[in-house]
């Protein structure tokens, strides 16, 4: 060290003091310097946030941040710990309002001040470490250290490795470049404010001026700079063999992980998640979509979550509130591809027809041949690497590349994830990223997409394209090369029942997409349910405008076909080309959105004779994904004469779960609080969740009926969990063995379910919740009125009622309050008291379905208008 560094850090030493009392959220009682003896025999002065001894009835969260911010960064936690849990938040030598030592303290040296800190402060276990950035490295040296008082683990972005052959963050890189390391960190305030500047929205100008509050001088901010300086980026540097140790030593953690994490991070991002996973695969994970590297800052809901899971360790639901599902019956398993390959080894239907494929370059395919590529692709997939249990992103429009490629994938225990190009290029990136695949199988469009995206993996190219064409898209082969490798290859073991089998994203049309995991045999149950209810034989042959089901046929050894349309856009779907897809395998099942129908209906006038008599071989006519009025589907019921129409309840994590024909529909008729999607199907089971004043389903689970509350849903078919969002799945899942769906609706007196909305969508009112569904048809069911939408507007449990109408004659000016003849008829028939009704031209739905009304932004909208 230079003379004139060395007098430079002498005088950098302060000594520990208090923050300011008017920080904003710190409580200054919270606040209190410990003497700590450091392995050199000095006294050390540490501030730390403390709840105090005495609140520490099960344990003692650690919480230690990183760089370039201090023990605020938990003041959340600290204001408001898990129950019976004491929460010291440390601020480490030279950071914070600690004692500023005027030499660099490298991670060895910090990893031992923390436990001679906590040694300090008395605490013996259990202790959960919680940490963010590089107080990561610090508390899990730590956690190793103390096995004997380790009860679990909390990391938010952090980091103990650079996965190899990837580069570290450019903004760490550019930090500890040599002649910027100091003007950034500490001859100027950069480095500090920038780290709140990478929130997206930034933080109030209180909270941003607070974390920068102990580092207004450059005195005060080496200790930032070193930090920055001791990330162990080179083979050779001092802190390495520190830092291996640990990321070596977290294999062998065996207590339960929490990974909070914030995937639009610059710094932290995904790859680092997926690297502790592979180091702790059992840890639970959850990814906040939207938040950045202060996911504390960013996540509002992060530490409910974190406290829900601490107090989760020990707590169980109580006897006289659990749930337990019925188990289901035993039922011989029959593998997604069996069928396929049955129907393939049967001489009398080795030839017939398994898949038509319409439109530009539509093709079909039979059942030996379809057996053929799958068990050849399979081969030649393995044999390119890819691994049971390795997930494998297909980016395939519906057709016999994407049916080869799923089944070639299940049958050597590959898992798919499957995210519909619906939810467009941003919600695409999202559900890719954060399922993390392993590999990518795309059409060129896909490929083109996942370059653009980022989106990792190998790649191999689906579609009619060259080698070389495939190679410039950046794929390593194509599936024809993969199939004419895997000729006679040995296939290997295939996978069983408790294996993965997808990961499925939902339409995202209440918020963003989330993955939901299946394994084989919930997948298989869904396949049979689906049998059992429409009575499906193999003379039945299925038309597949749903994109998910555009997969079923082989699974249940019926013949499919996929239209001449754009899946993600089911409006696309017109009577002429349902009808030519019916013709190509004389269909006699239809499975279609809502969508579809309404301009399969519109577009009716374009069929002939020939193509109206090919309708008539449909015998059963399904649509799902959202309500489907009943004057629709009598609608179709006039193209299709011989159809019965189904509308199956369900939603991406359980499907089906309850079911209802239109003669059901037009024997209940009208006048229900809601919408009647019917009863249970076989092997499901409902309950009702309560709902309490403020509209929240609090109450025990019951199947009384006339009860309103979120619905509750138990099925051998329902999803594993939610893919990396371990709170939302909590939430979910937290009656044992049953899923909670979100949606508010109750039973009447014959077993059947009525749908009242979303709980979400609840209007928190001071008399009481109010439901929306049911105000909304009532207000749909006057003349003058063509779409209604019932709002809240005001704080929870507060809130009045708005009613935002779609007239049948458009307003003539922008959008407006209703006139008062309007008003007064929407008053008369609501049930309820509205405050407001609002005009508008159209609603906002969501893209995928193009069916949903987005209650959220009307709600949203109707606030701004009433301001």
């Amino acid at each position: 060290m230079s003379a004139g560094l060395r007098a430079r850090r002498e005088s950098a030493t302060a000594p520990a003091s208090l923050p300011p009392y008017d920080l904003p959220g710190l409580d200054p009682r919270w606040s209190r310097v410990v003497d700590v003896v450091d392995a050199d025999g000095t006294s050390r002065g540490f501030h730390v946030l403390d709840t105090g001894p005495d609140t520490a009835l099960a344990g003692t969260l650690v919480c230690v941040h990183g760089n370039p911010t201090w023990s605020y960064l938990w003041r959340e936690l600290v204001a408001r710990p898990p129950v019976g849990w004491r929460v010291v938040a440390v601020d480490q030598l030279g950071m914070g309002w600690s004692e500023r030592i005027g030499a660099v303290r490298r991670l060895a040296p910090r990893v031992d001040d923390l436990g001679r800190l906590t040694d300090a402060l008395g605490i013996k276990g259990p202790v959960i470490t919680v940490a963010h950035d590089w107080g990561g490295p610090v508390s899990l040296g730590w956690a190793l250290a103390h096995p004997d008082q380790l009860a679990g683990v909390v990391l938010t972005n952090t980091a103990v490795h650079q996965p190899a052959g990837s580069p570290a963050p450019a903004l760490i890189r550019t930090a500890r470049t040599p002649g910027l390391l100091r003007v950034l960190c500490e001859q100027t305030p950069a480095f500090v404010r920038g780290t709140t500047a990478l929130s997206r929205p930034h933080p109030p100008k209180g909270v941003r001026d607070a974390f920068a509050a102990p580092y207004s001088s450059a005195d005060r901010r080496s200790a930032v700079a070193d930090f920055v300086a001791d990330i162990p980026l080179e083979d050779d540097h001092p802190s390495m063999p520190a830092l291996t140790a640990i990321a070596e030593g977290v294999r062998g953690l065996k207590v339960p992980v929490l990974l909070a994490w914030g995937p639009s991070d610059p710094v932290f991002s995904d790859l680092y998640l997926q690297d502790f996973l592979e180091r702790i695969p059992h840890a639970d994970v959850h990814r906040y979509e939207g938040a950045s590297h202060l996911v504390t800052e960013d996540a509002p809901a992060l530490f409910d979550d974190v406290r829900a899971w601490v107090e989760g360790l020990a707590g169980a639901v109580p006897e006289d509130q659990a749930v337990t599902p019925r188990p289901a019956q035993a039922r011989a398993r029959r593998p997604m591809g069996a069928a396929l390959a049955e129907r393939a080894a049967d001489p009398a239907s080795a030839d017939e027809q398994a898949l038509a494929e319409l439109g530009v370059g539509g093709r079909s395919i039979s059942w030996s041949r379809l057996s053929q590529v799958v068990d050849e692709l399979a081969s030649g997939l393995s044999a390119a690497g890819v691994r049971r249990g390795e997930r494998v992103a297909v980016l395939v429009p519906p057709g016999a590349d994407l049916t080869a490629a799923v089944y070639a994938c299940w049958r050597i225990g590959a898992v798919i994830v499957v995210a519909d190009a619906g939810l467009g290029a941003r919600g695409l990136a999202r559900a890719l990223r954060g399922a993390w695949p392993d590999h990518l199988i795309a059409i060129d469009r896909g490929l083109l997409a996942a370059r653009a995206l980022r989106i990792g993996g190998r790649r191999f190219a689906a579609g009619s394209m060259s080698a070389t064409r495939a190679r410039l898209l950046g794929a390593e082969s194509t599936l024809a090369a993969l199939a004419a490798a895997g000729r006679g290859v040995v296939l290997p073991e295939g996978p069983g029942p408790e294996d993965e089998a997808a990961v499925v994203f939902t339409s995202g049309a209440t918020g963003p997409a989330k993955g939901v995991v299946y394994l084989h045999r919930q997948v298989e149950a869904n396949r049979d349910a689906l049998i059992d209810l429409y009575g499906v034989v193999p003379s039945d042959r299925l038309v597949a405008a749903f994109a998910p089901f555009a997969l079923y046929g082989p699974a249940m050894g019926i013949a499919s076909a996929v239209p001449d349309m754009d899946v993600t856009k089911p409006g696309s779907l017109d009577a002429v080309r349902l009808a030519d897809a019916v013709r190509a395998i004389g269909a006699t099942l239809v499975w279609a959105s809502p969508a579809s129908l309404r301009n399969i209906v519109a577009t009716a006038g374009d069929l002939d004779e020939v193509r109206r008599d090919d309708l008539r071989s449909v015998r059963l006519l399904m649509s799902a994904g959202a309500p489907v009025p009943s004057g629709l589907l009598h609608q179709m019921g006039d193209l299709l004469p011989s159809a019965e129409a189904h509308t199956p309840y369900g939603m991406t994590e359980v499907l089906p779960v309850a079911d209802i024909s239109l003669t059901d529909i037009d024997a209940v008729g009208e006048g229900g609080e809601g919408i009647c999607v019917g009863r249970p199907v076989p092997g499901a089971r409902l309950r009702i969740a309560p709902l309490d004043n403020v509209g929240a389903a609090t109450g025990i689970p019951t199947d009384q009926t006339e009860v309103s509350g979120e619905v509750l849903v138990a099925a051998p078919w329902a999803k594993q969990r939610y893919d990396r969002l371990w709170a939302t799945e909590s939430r979910a899942a937290r009656d044992a063995g049953w899923h909670r769906t979100g949606d508010v609706g109750h039973l009447d007196s014959e077993g059947r379910l009525w749908i009242e909305g979303r709980l979400a969508h609840v209007v928190t009112t001071a008399e009481g919740p109010v439901t929306p569904v049911g105000v909304e048809q009532r207000v749909e069911g006057l003349t003058l009125v063509r779409s209604a939408a019932c709002v809240g507007v005001g704080p929870a449990g507060a809130q009045v009622v708005v009613v935002l109408v779609v007239p049948e004659k458009a307003p003539a000016g922008r959008d407006i309050l209703a006139d008062p003849e309007l008003a007064a008829a929407v008053r008369d028939v609501a049930k309820v008291a509205v405050a407001a009704v609002l005009v508008r031209r159209d609603f906002p739905v969501d893209v995928r379905h193009n069916s949903k009304v987005d209650r959220a932004e009307l709600a949203t909208w109707a606030a701004e208008q009433l301001a």
